[in-house]
């Protein structure tokens, strides 16, 4: 999110004014205007762009502005898109676990079918509403693409389509992501125990590593652990017993160099 606000940031700061540049970007209907002072049409375009609330306006322009400019936007957009879809799996992922959830009301209705379930709707809602804000980027990529020359009229319906189609997207997402994160429910419990499941695994690096400061070789001592986890892990998987790969290192006379150490 920290570089969505980054990249969205300096989408903002680098928009420019088209200016005062007439009707193909040559300023020469200003310079008849004022007798052919450009001092003149220099301070107009200056005054307009302030007006606007710019700060800057684009030195050489065609009709418009370049078309780039508006796919340079939604594609911080985008990213902020995908950054929301990650976001999302992720929780929904988690509840699948039970290690978090996003809000539920007391009343809220899960599954219409199934009563007990408590669906991450405003994740699941956030996931459809990224990917379609991902895909308008595509937009504003092919309409820069296809001007000619300066430019031509078919940018113009598409771009009052998917401009402010992206904004109101980004902003439905964020309103909705900020609701999910005031209201996250963490369990510590049910990721405390899915971390004990675990840890066994997690610990043969160290082990590893302490064999080998033991003298052991470290790809056999890989071996050993390898062959250890996987019989461990098929305990774990095939009868749904508890992971006992601490014990079975404990009972290996390969690992005796180790046995003392916590």
């Amino acid at each position: 999110l920290l570089m969505d606000l980054r990249n969205v940031t300096r989408a903002r700061d680098d928009l420019r004014f088209r200016g005062v540049k007439g009707t193909t970007g040559t300023q020469a209907s200003f310079l008849e205007l004022f007798d052919g002072d450009d001092e003149k049409v220099i301070q107009l375009d200056r005054k307009v762009t302030q007006m606007a609330g710019f700060t800057k306006s684009y030195s050489v322009t065609g009709q418009t502005y370049s078309r780039k400019v508006d796919y340079e936007v939604l594609a911080a957009l985008a990213g902020l898109g995908c950054t929301i879809h990650k976001i999302c799996s992720d929780i929904r992922l988690l509840a699948s676990l039970k290690e978090m959830e996003e809000p539920f009301e007391s009343s809220q209705i899960g599954s219409s079918a199934m009563a007990y379930k408590r669906n991450p709707m405003r994740c699941e809602r956030c996931c459809s509403l990224a990917r379609h804000l991902m895909v308008l980027a595509n937009d504003p990529l092919h309409t820069a693409s296809v001007q000619w020359f300066e430019r031509t009229l078919d940018d113009s319906a598409n771009r009052r389509v998917c401009l402010p189609e992206a904004f109101l997207t980004a902003d439905g997402l964020l309103n909705t992501m900020q609701n999910v994160f005031e209201g996250l429910v963490v369990y510590p419990k049910v990721i405390e125990q899915h971390v004990n499941a675990e840890l066994p695994f997690m610990a043969t690096e160290n082990i590893l590593m302490a064999m080998v400061k033991s003298g052991a070789d470290r790809q056999e001592c890989h071996e050993k652990i390898r062959v250890l986890s996987q019989e461990s892990a098929r305990e774990v998987k095939e009868f749904g017993r508890g992971n006992d790969l601490v014990q079975r290192i404990r009972q290996s006379d390969y690992f005796r160099p180790i046995h003392g150490e916590h």
